[in-house]
């Protein structure tokens, strides 16, 4: 099908937590058969993970069920002999193995890329870890918050008081993840296919920091935290408004004139402060002020939809409820529902339309080791066999 561009590929899912299941999952709705190998007893950690103690404890925790829909489950203890013997039989069906573990784990268990390469000289491995393969902290722990603090985007985070701060959602894993993701599809194009692709979480952030570190490695500008200001121009940022904030974007010369004179501030454009892009910049936060005596005499969707229409970007700055709530977003099918042991419960499919149409999970989150007679079978093993390695504690 059009929108399944990457049906008929298959990829193993040797992933924990968010990275690497994120990137999995990417590549599950753009139609791939992922298979997520797991550990024997627990399986991935995010199946305990999350707000829901009940769902926890039955093993399909709310971190679990946000990125595991379309995937099948397998369990594979890869530290015994026959383990590694199973998992070199899966990896000669495969056309990508993801792995997110430390550097150097899967070489010591003797399933690196040149033993897996050697089984499959086709396969596209991928190793997402916190700060790549190689270099002094590639052994170093690497959990989203420790990721974003050594990237540098804590502290450019928040504002001058508050700074350093948190992003608000796990942006080096999330970015982490699609950044492997986009490399395993540029990988699959490739002709003869077969790579080696080392993802660092850290350089996938420091990747989209683009006009910051441009500035400071081109124009030697300091990076700082700037709160909700645009630094690039003015007036620039979230404002007061009689009920709620909204953002404001009026960074052409066009736009910042219509601003003013439709607040009825049209002194300010003659104002030596505020003559140009420069000298706004430099006065934004008493420009920020004057603005503001006049927007918080009017609710914010009135402002919205009013500076709009003139040509001047303006949004609302709203919380997540509302975000996914909100019709532009409700109208576009991001959010779908999905039947899980008899529950319909609301998740996130693909963030890309191809063609008009989104592909929305149509699969539960498997529970641990559900396609074992299944997958298992597919290798040749017969069902007293599956059922033997079970009591070794091998699947």
């Amino acid at each position: 099908m059009a929108t399944d561009p990457l049906a008929g590929v298959r990829v193993l899912d040797l992933t924990n937590v968010l990275a690497g299941p994120y990137c999995c999952y990417q590549l599950a709705l753009m139609g791939a058969d992922v298979i997520k190998v797991e550990r024997p007893g627990g399986g991935d950690l995010a199946r305990v993970l999350g707000a829901d103690p009940d769902r926890n404890a039955a093993g399909m925790g709310i971190s679990f069920l946000a990125q595991n829909a379309e995937k099948r489950s397998v369990t594979l203890n890869m530290k015994s002999e026959r383990g590694k013997v199973l998992l070199k039989q899966l990896v000669q069906t495969a056309d990508v193995l993801v792995e997110n573990f430390r550097p150097g784990v899967m070489d010591r268990l003797g399933l690196g890329y040149q033993a897996l390469k050697a089984e499959n000289p086709n396969l596209i491995y991928c190793a997402i870890s916190g700060f790549g393969q190689d270099g002094p902290r590639k052994d170093d722990p690497a959990y989203d918050q420790i990721v974003q603090g050594i990237s540098g985007v804590m502290s450019i985070t928040g504002s001058a008081d508050t700074a350093p701060y948190r992003v608000g959602y796990p942006a080096a894993d999330t970015i982490g993840g699609m950044t492997a993701a986009f490399a395993v599809a540029a990988a699959l194009n490739a002709n003869p296919r077969g790579a080696f692709l080392d993802v660092a979480m850290s350089e996938a952030v420091i990747s989209t920091m683009g006009w910051v570190v441009s500035n400071f490695l081109v124009g030697d500008v300091q990076p700082g935290a700037h709160g909700n200001e645009n630094t690039t121009s003015a007036p620039s940022g979230t404002f007061a408004t009689a009920d709620s904030p909204i953002n404001i974007a009026a960074n052409r010369d066009e736009q910042w004139q219509a601003l003013a004179r439709h607040l009825g501030r049209a002194d300010l454009l003659d104002h030596s402060d505020y003559a140009s892009r420069e000298t706004r910049k430099q006065n934004r936060h008493v420009l920020r002020a004057e603005l503001e005596t006049v927007l918080r005499t009017r609710p914010a969707d009135v402002w919205v939809q009013e500076l709009n229409a003139l040509g001047v970007p303006t949004g609302p700055v709203l919380s997540v409820p509302d975000a996914l709530a909100d019709e532009q977003l409700s109208g576009r099918g991001l959010i779908g529902v999905l039947s899980v042991r008899g529950e319909d419960l609301r998740l996130a499919g693909s963030p890309v339309v191809v063609n008009g149409s989104r592909k929305m999970p149509q699969v539960s989150p498997p529970d641990l080791g559900a396609d074992n007679v299944s997958i298992w079978s597919e290798l040749g093993l017969s069902k007293v066999e599956i059922d033997a390695l079970k009591k070794e504690g091998v699947i």
